[in-house]
């Protein structure tokens, strides 16, 4: 039977497929969802017997990848970025290894290329048979939570299937994804808490080591449900990590990855939705024409920012500049001409800006 899922976004997003942790549910997102399907069109899932999938006979993590396939297929995701949560990134590894075609992208928050003995797994599954899964609760609330526990996701404990949550249990036993590491070959964010004691950062390390094309993210203050201990941090992370995010690309080209970084890193709750303006629609739209080359747009946006005094963008579109092929001399022809229509004092504090990041670029 086929997962039960949420879809939210444009329909026009780039596919993100968003996977809960064992015991939780699709609400284990909600607090990344609204930035996230700004942009992207969302699907996120309930594992086998949590929140409203019923409990089909799954017994390995291949089974669970091949649900999110299905899934995905039925909304015309033939590709697509991927996050996941514990068991949940453990389910894109297996995508990423197994069927290397069909993730552009994957991140792996709180999760591991193996999840201890599986004869623990083992005796979890014959517990919850037999005795459901209120026996977990008390343990469980203590390595979910760093901060206060959110008693939704310890309800979706509570209600989960006794059948599907020992499936999944059976598929944490037998996975065991070390030696297939080196054969993810997407781009992949790895996000660690630092107060995890089920997959502490120790995991996150080896998945960073082993994936060629990793990003390695420890979080202060997060247990293993890091998208309910540290909502936001969590958010930026996946945001600054989604290549699919319009205009990030070429943002990051022609402003440098340091620049780029410091600024996703400065965002805050209330800054994110101008950061997200400016990266879709300056540099996903107008910088990605192709009317113009960037030599070209470089040159303009050089003018504009003399005639309206922005010394401080002016800095970092000289630095553009450069990175877009214009030589120091052609900076000045572009300064000279600015002289002329913009104005002498204009020009003159245009040339002490330029002449400082010139030097800094080239000491020599």
């Amino acid at each position: 039977m086929p997962l039960h899922y949420r879809l939210d976004g444009p329909v026009q997003g780039e596919p993100l497929v968003l996977a809960p942790s064992l015991g939780t549910s699709t609400r284990l997102w909600d607090a990344q969802v609204p930035a996230l399907a700004r942009t992207f069109r969302v699907l996120r899932f309930d594992l086998p017997g949590h929140g409203d999938s019923p409990a089909p006979p799954v017994g390995t993590m291949d089974d669970l990848a091949a649900l999110v396939l299905e899934a995905a297929g039925a909304e015309g995701m033939d590709t697509f970025h991927f996050a996941g949560v514990s068991i949940g990134g453990a389910i894109g590894a297996t995508l990423a290894a197994r069927h290397p075609g069909r993730l552009r992208s994957l991140a792996m928050i709180c999760s591991s290329a193996r999840f201890g003995e599986p004869e623990s797994w083992h005796d979890r599954a014959r517990l919850v048979r037999a005795e459901g899964t209120a026996p977990l609760l008390e343990a469980t609330a203590r390595r979910w939570f760093a901060g206060p526990p959110h008693q939704a996701l310890l309800d979706d404990l509570a209600a989960a299937d006794p059948a599907g949550y020992a499936a999944c249990c059976d598929a944490l036993a037998g996975y065991d994804l070390r030696a297939d590491l080196p054969k993810i070959a997407v781009p992949t964010l790895v996000v660690a808490g630092r107060e995890d004691p089920a997959t502490p950062p120790a995991h996150a390390r080896e998945l960073a080591d082993g994936i060629r094309d990793a990003t390695l993210v420890e979080l202060p203050g997060a247990a293993h449900l890091a998208p309910a201990d540290q909502p936001e941090r969590v958010t930026q992370a996946l945001l600054a990590h989604l290549p699919a995010l319009p205009g990030m690309r070429v943002r990051r080209e022609v402003l440098g990855d340091a620049h780029v970084d410091r600024a996703v890193a400065r965002t805050t709750p209330f800054t994110r939705d101008f950061q997200d303006l400016i990266t879709r629609y300056a540099w996903g739209e107008i910088w990605t024409r192709p009317g113009l080359d960037r030599r070209t747009r470089s040159c303009i946006t050089l003018t504009a920012l003399v005639a309206h005094g922005h010394l401080e963008e002016l800095a970092m579109h000289v630095r553009a500049a450069l990175r877009n092929g214009l030589t120091p001399d052609e900076i000045g022809e572009v300064l000279l001409q600015s002289a002329i229509y913009c104005g002498v004092p204009a020009a003159n504090a245009a040339f002490a800006v330029a002449q400082r990041v010139l030097t800094e670029e080239n000491p020599s």
